[in-house]
């Protein structure tokens, strides 16, 4: 395990908000509007926002698909990552765009809640990040015909598990978008 050093700055990370992505996601409006507020707060207070966008067989690169929702605009000068894999870190500039911001703080938004956003949480926590999740800003869809359980409760529980994390050298947790605290919160509620 490792702790990020010299690296106080903090930043949104704003994962695969993309049309195809969230169009039958649970409370996509809702959890739209909160990553809409919680970009605008981050920009007002001079916190960086990361955009990543996911692409694969199923997700072509330049669709209309593929884009992000048009709710959210990404503004001129905020990095946008691409990603190919579940993890924001695999195989992108994730990294070094975040160490080019002197950033060991992420609030992390977006979809899917149990696929791109777990796995971002994860990498971002082992690469030693203090890595919050915002709680009512992730959003994913119905895959119970598969035997997932409903949408709802793979959010609450992603909530639930991600709101005890800790190692040494860093935090964990989830906080509410209304509730971030941009200038020191832990994310523990």
């Amino acid at each position: 395990m490792t702790t990020l050093q010299n690296r106080p700055g903090t930043a949104v990370i704003v994962v695969d908000v993309q049309v195809d992505v969230v169009k039958e996601a649970h409370a996509r409006d809702a959890v739209v509007a909160n990553i809409a507020a919680l970009v605008e707060r981050a920009r007002r207070e001079g916190v960086p926002v990361v955009w990543v966008q996911h692409s694969d067989d199923n997700l072509v690169k330049d669709s209309d698909g593929w884009r992000i929702v048009p709710e959210l605009t990404p503004a001129e000068g905020e990095p946008l990552v691409h990603k190919n894999y579940g993890d924001s870190f695999e195989d992108t500039t994730l990294e070094s765009v975040l160490s080019d911001l002197g950033v060991g703080r992420l609030f992390v938004a977006g979809a899917a809640t149990d696929a791109c956003i777990r796995s971002t949480l994860h990498g971002a926590f082992v690469r030693g990040y203090d890595t919050v999740l915002v709680g009512d800003a992730h959003t994913t869809q119905d895959l119970t015909r598969w035997g997932a359980p409903p949408a709802d409760q793979v959010i609450t529980h992603t909530n639930l598990y991600w709101s005890h994390q800790a190692a040494p050298g860093r935090t964990g947790g989830t906080v509410n978008s209304t509730d971030v605290d941009f200038g020191g919160a832990t994310g523990r509620e």
